[in-house]
């Protein structure tokens, strides 16, 4: 394989779950082990996102290295020996599912959801923690935002910032238990740079961006109310001196 300057890169070989794989050099071990079939479980990461590494529910065990390593962006290196579910591996993800579920609303996140149950995770072992809460935003006719389902993965900011659609609309805000995700000096969504191109919503796992329509639909309104509700107006622009 011939990387970008012209140097020849060889293909990795390595083990994954006890069976030998090879693969292109640069190769994170997500993909690696998808190609041996294998399924490590990922929240934050996505197809066509950049990988950060934020949940830490796809950490493996890599002998010789101490720490869990994030397969979704660990490279692999050649004769790699990785378990993708060791007991070490798996009671960590336990511990992040038992975290999650303890401070954030997960209701409509299935795909977590599943998780908890394949994992056991144990619901009431973190039942004091404190409860991210907020005020549902309702500030444009395109989507609702609800923050106490946001598990902070930054797919919505990557989407709107450089993954995508270069608008750079939103971007995590505070710090520690306060951190979230929110507009420049908390501007109305149509205040902001925000073309309402919709590529957030799409790729929230939690319903913590949700279409507009959808959420009135779900409150009961009738075609005619959620019509009028979701006539967008035309965005002002300032005209050139």
């Amino acid at each position: 394989m011939n990387g970008s300057d012209g140097d020849f890169m060889p293909d990795i070989t390595l083990t994954i779950d006890g069976a030998s794989v090879t693969v292109p050099s640069g190769t994170t071990i997500l993909k690696a082990a998808e190609k041996l079939g294998r399924q490590v479980p990922t929240i934050c990461y996505h197809e066509h996102c950049t990988a950060n590494g934020l949940c830490r529910i796809c950490v493996v065990e890599v002998d010789g290295v101490k720490p869990l390593l994030p397969a979704c962006l660990s490279r692999v290196s050649e004769g790699m020996k990785v378990s993708t579910s060791s007991a070490r591996a798996e009671r960590s993800r336990r511990t992040i599912l038992e975290m999650l579920d303890s401070a954030v609303d997960l209701s409509e996140a299935p795909e977590i959801q599943k998780l908890i149950e394949d994992y056991d995770a144990d619901r009431s072992r973190f039942s004091e923690a404190k409860k991210r809460e907020g005020a549902i935003l309702d500030d444009n006719p395109m989507y609702v935002r609800d923050y106490s389902k946001c598990i902070l993965c930054w797919r919505c900011v990557q989407v709107c910032a450089g993954d995508a659609q270069f608008t750079y609309a939103i971007n995590f805000k505070g710090r520690g238990f306060d951190t979230g995700i929110g507009t420049f000096f908390d501007q109305p969504m149509p205040e902001t740079t925000c073309v309402f191109c919709g590529q957030c919503v799409g790729v929230c796992p939690t319903g913590a961006l949700k279409p507009k329509r959808e959420a009135l639909l779900e409150q009961g309104f009738d075609l005619n109310e959620i019509m009028q509700a979701t006539r967008g107006g035309k965005k002002s622009r300032r005209k050139s001196p």
